[in-house]
């Protein structure tokens, strides 16, 4: 059928408003694929250490976990294979994986280790420093990706010589320093937890006060910090305040942005009675944060530690006190431990006490039994330093603990964004 001149004419316009829909189409899909190859932008607050480099640290220069070293070169990459070594004298290996494409970042500060002359230690790593990072750090890379700096850290000449403080401001400045070329260089939005023992946890106990609480981006970022053995105090029935204005005490293993904090005295230290600890103390009113990473809510419950095969090296193995030789009784006929670390599930407790001195410690029983195989006892205290507790095995007893605790609060942090 012939169309007139009108029905010509609307059909025409029909033709040209569907090619223009069309068209416009094509464009507004162009537009937003274009946009999403775009970077995101980040509208929450900046990176305070955005483009910051340390000459030191830059590189993968001095550190002894960071990602771009190699497998052989970076500690928190050795092999954590376990032994088992259960009641009945059963044993099973319990192999450590690394996360492959961890969510989170763990930055960790080793304590006083180190055997150098002088007041502060070199920026080379030696036995010491590799020791601790690997018995205290190394486990977190299973769901981290790790950093551990090297630093010239306050030595054990300078707590004999009474030279600690003086020693300590130079540590500190190379903990600040590492910290900010990892903010700037290698963080790009990434979760962190904070990790230390001992003169490691007081840095970064100084470093959250000083440098995090007064940053946004800092606070945000802030998965959890783990500072063992080093006291951070707060008002009693509180849990923050003193130490810490904004970062608060752990309470559940789905908090974020908080603290893990306590030190390890033996359920029978007579120098706990004698008044005479140095961890856990309070001052100025302040009382010491204790926190059981394996029972945040408290109770007496089993610790998950990991103790090494190996002897401590250095000076410091000459000065413990010798209760234990492994996890056998009798050492001498025991089976061959051939992984590097053991374990012995359910043989230590713990839980957090407040003592009549005021003394706020985890306090840890071995749960002994003499009729089976394993050991009765296990090591901790030094010959020397009278009132330290178990300070040497602050992080080893609930080694499993605060791992799994970290994941729990790294898996939180990261559902949260």
């Amino acid at each position: 059928m012939a169309l007139d001149h009108s029905q010509r004419y609307s059909l025409q316009m029909n033709r040209i408003l569907i090619a223009s829909i069309l068209v416009l189409g094509s464009v507004v899909v162009a537009c937003s694929d274009s946009n999403n190859n775009d970077p995101q932008v980040d509208q929450g607050p900046p990176n305070p250490f955005a483009g910051f480099v340390s000459t030191p640290y830059s590189g993968g220069d001095n550190w002894l976990c960071h990602p771009a070293l190699t497998d052989t070169d970076n500690v928190c990459a050795s092999n954590l294979d376990a032994t088992l070594v259960f009641a009945d004298g059963s044993t099973e290996i319990e192999p450590h994986n690394r996360a492959a494409d961890p969510g989170v970042d763990c930055f960790y500060v080793y304590p006083t280790v180190s055997g150098d002359p002088g007041t502060n230690s070199d920026l080379e790593e030696g036995a010491e420093e590799i020791f601790a990072t690997l018995n205290q750090a190394a486990r977190y890379s299973r769901f981290c990706r790790m950093f551990a700096p090297i630093y010239r850290q306050a030595t054990l000449a300078a707590i004999v010589g009474g030279a600690f403080d003086e020693g300590g401001s130079i540590a500190y400045a190379d903990v600040l320093d590492s910290f900010k070329h990892y903010m700037g260089n290698d963080n790009n939005g990434r979760g962190f937890i904070l990790i230390g023992h001992s003169q490691g946890a007081g840095h970064l106990k100084k470093l959250i006060a000083d440098t995090v609480e007064n940053d946004e981006y800092l606070l945000q970022h802030l998965v959890s910090a783990h500072l063992i053995g080093s006291a951070v105090r707060k008002p009693e029935g509180a849990d923050r305040g003193g130490d810490f204005q904004q970062v608060s005490v752990c309470r559940t293993s789905d908090q974020t942005g908080c603290v893990i904090n306590y030190s390890i005295y033996r359920d029978s230290d007579p120098e706990l009675a004698a008044g005479l600890a140095v961890f856990g103390t309070p001052s100025n009113g302040l009382t010491a944060v204790c926190t059981n990473p394996a029972a945040l809510a408290g109770g007496d419950v089993s610790l998950n530690g990991y103790f090494p095969v190996a002897a401590v090296p250095g000076v410091i193995d000459a000065l413990i006190v010798k209760r234990a030789d492994g996890p056998y009784a009798d050492s001498a006929s025991a089976p061959l431990i051939t992984t590097p670390f053991y374990a012995m599930p359910d043989f230590i407790s713990g839980q957090c006490v407040l003592d009549e001195n005021g003394i706020s410690y985890l306090e840890a029983t071995a749960n002994a039994d003499p009729l089976d195989p394993r050991a009765d006892d296990f090591n901790g205290e030094f010959v020397i330093f009278p009132g330290w507790g178990l300070h040497l095995v602050d992080m080893t007893l609930p080694m499993g603990d605060l791992v799994d605790l970290g994941s729990a609060q790294a898996t939180s942090w990261l559902q949260k964004q």
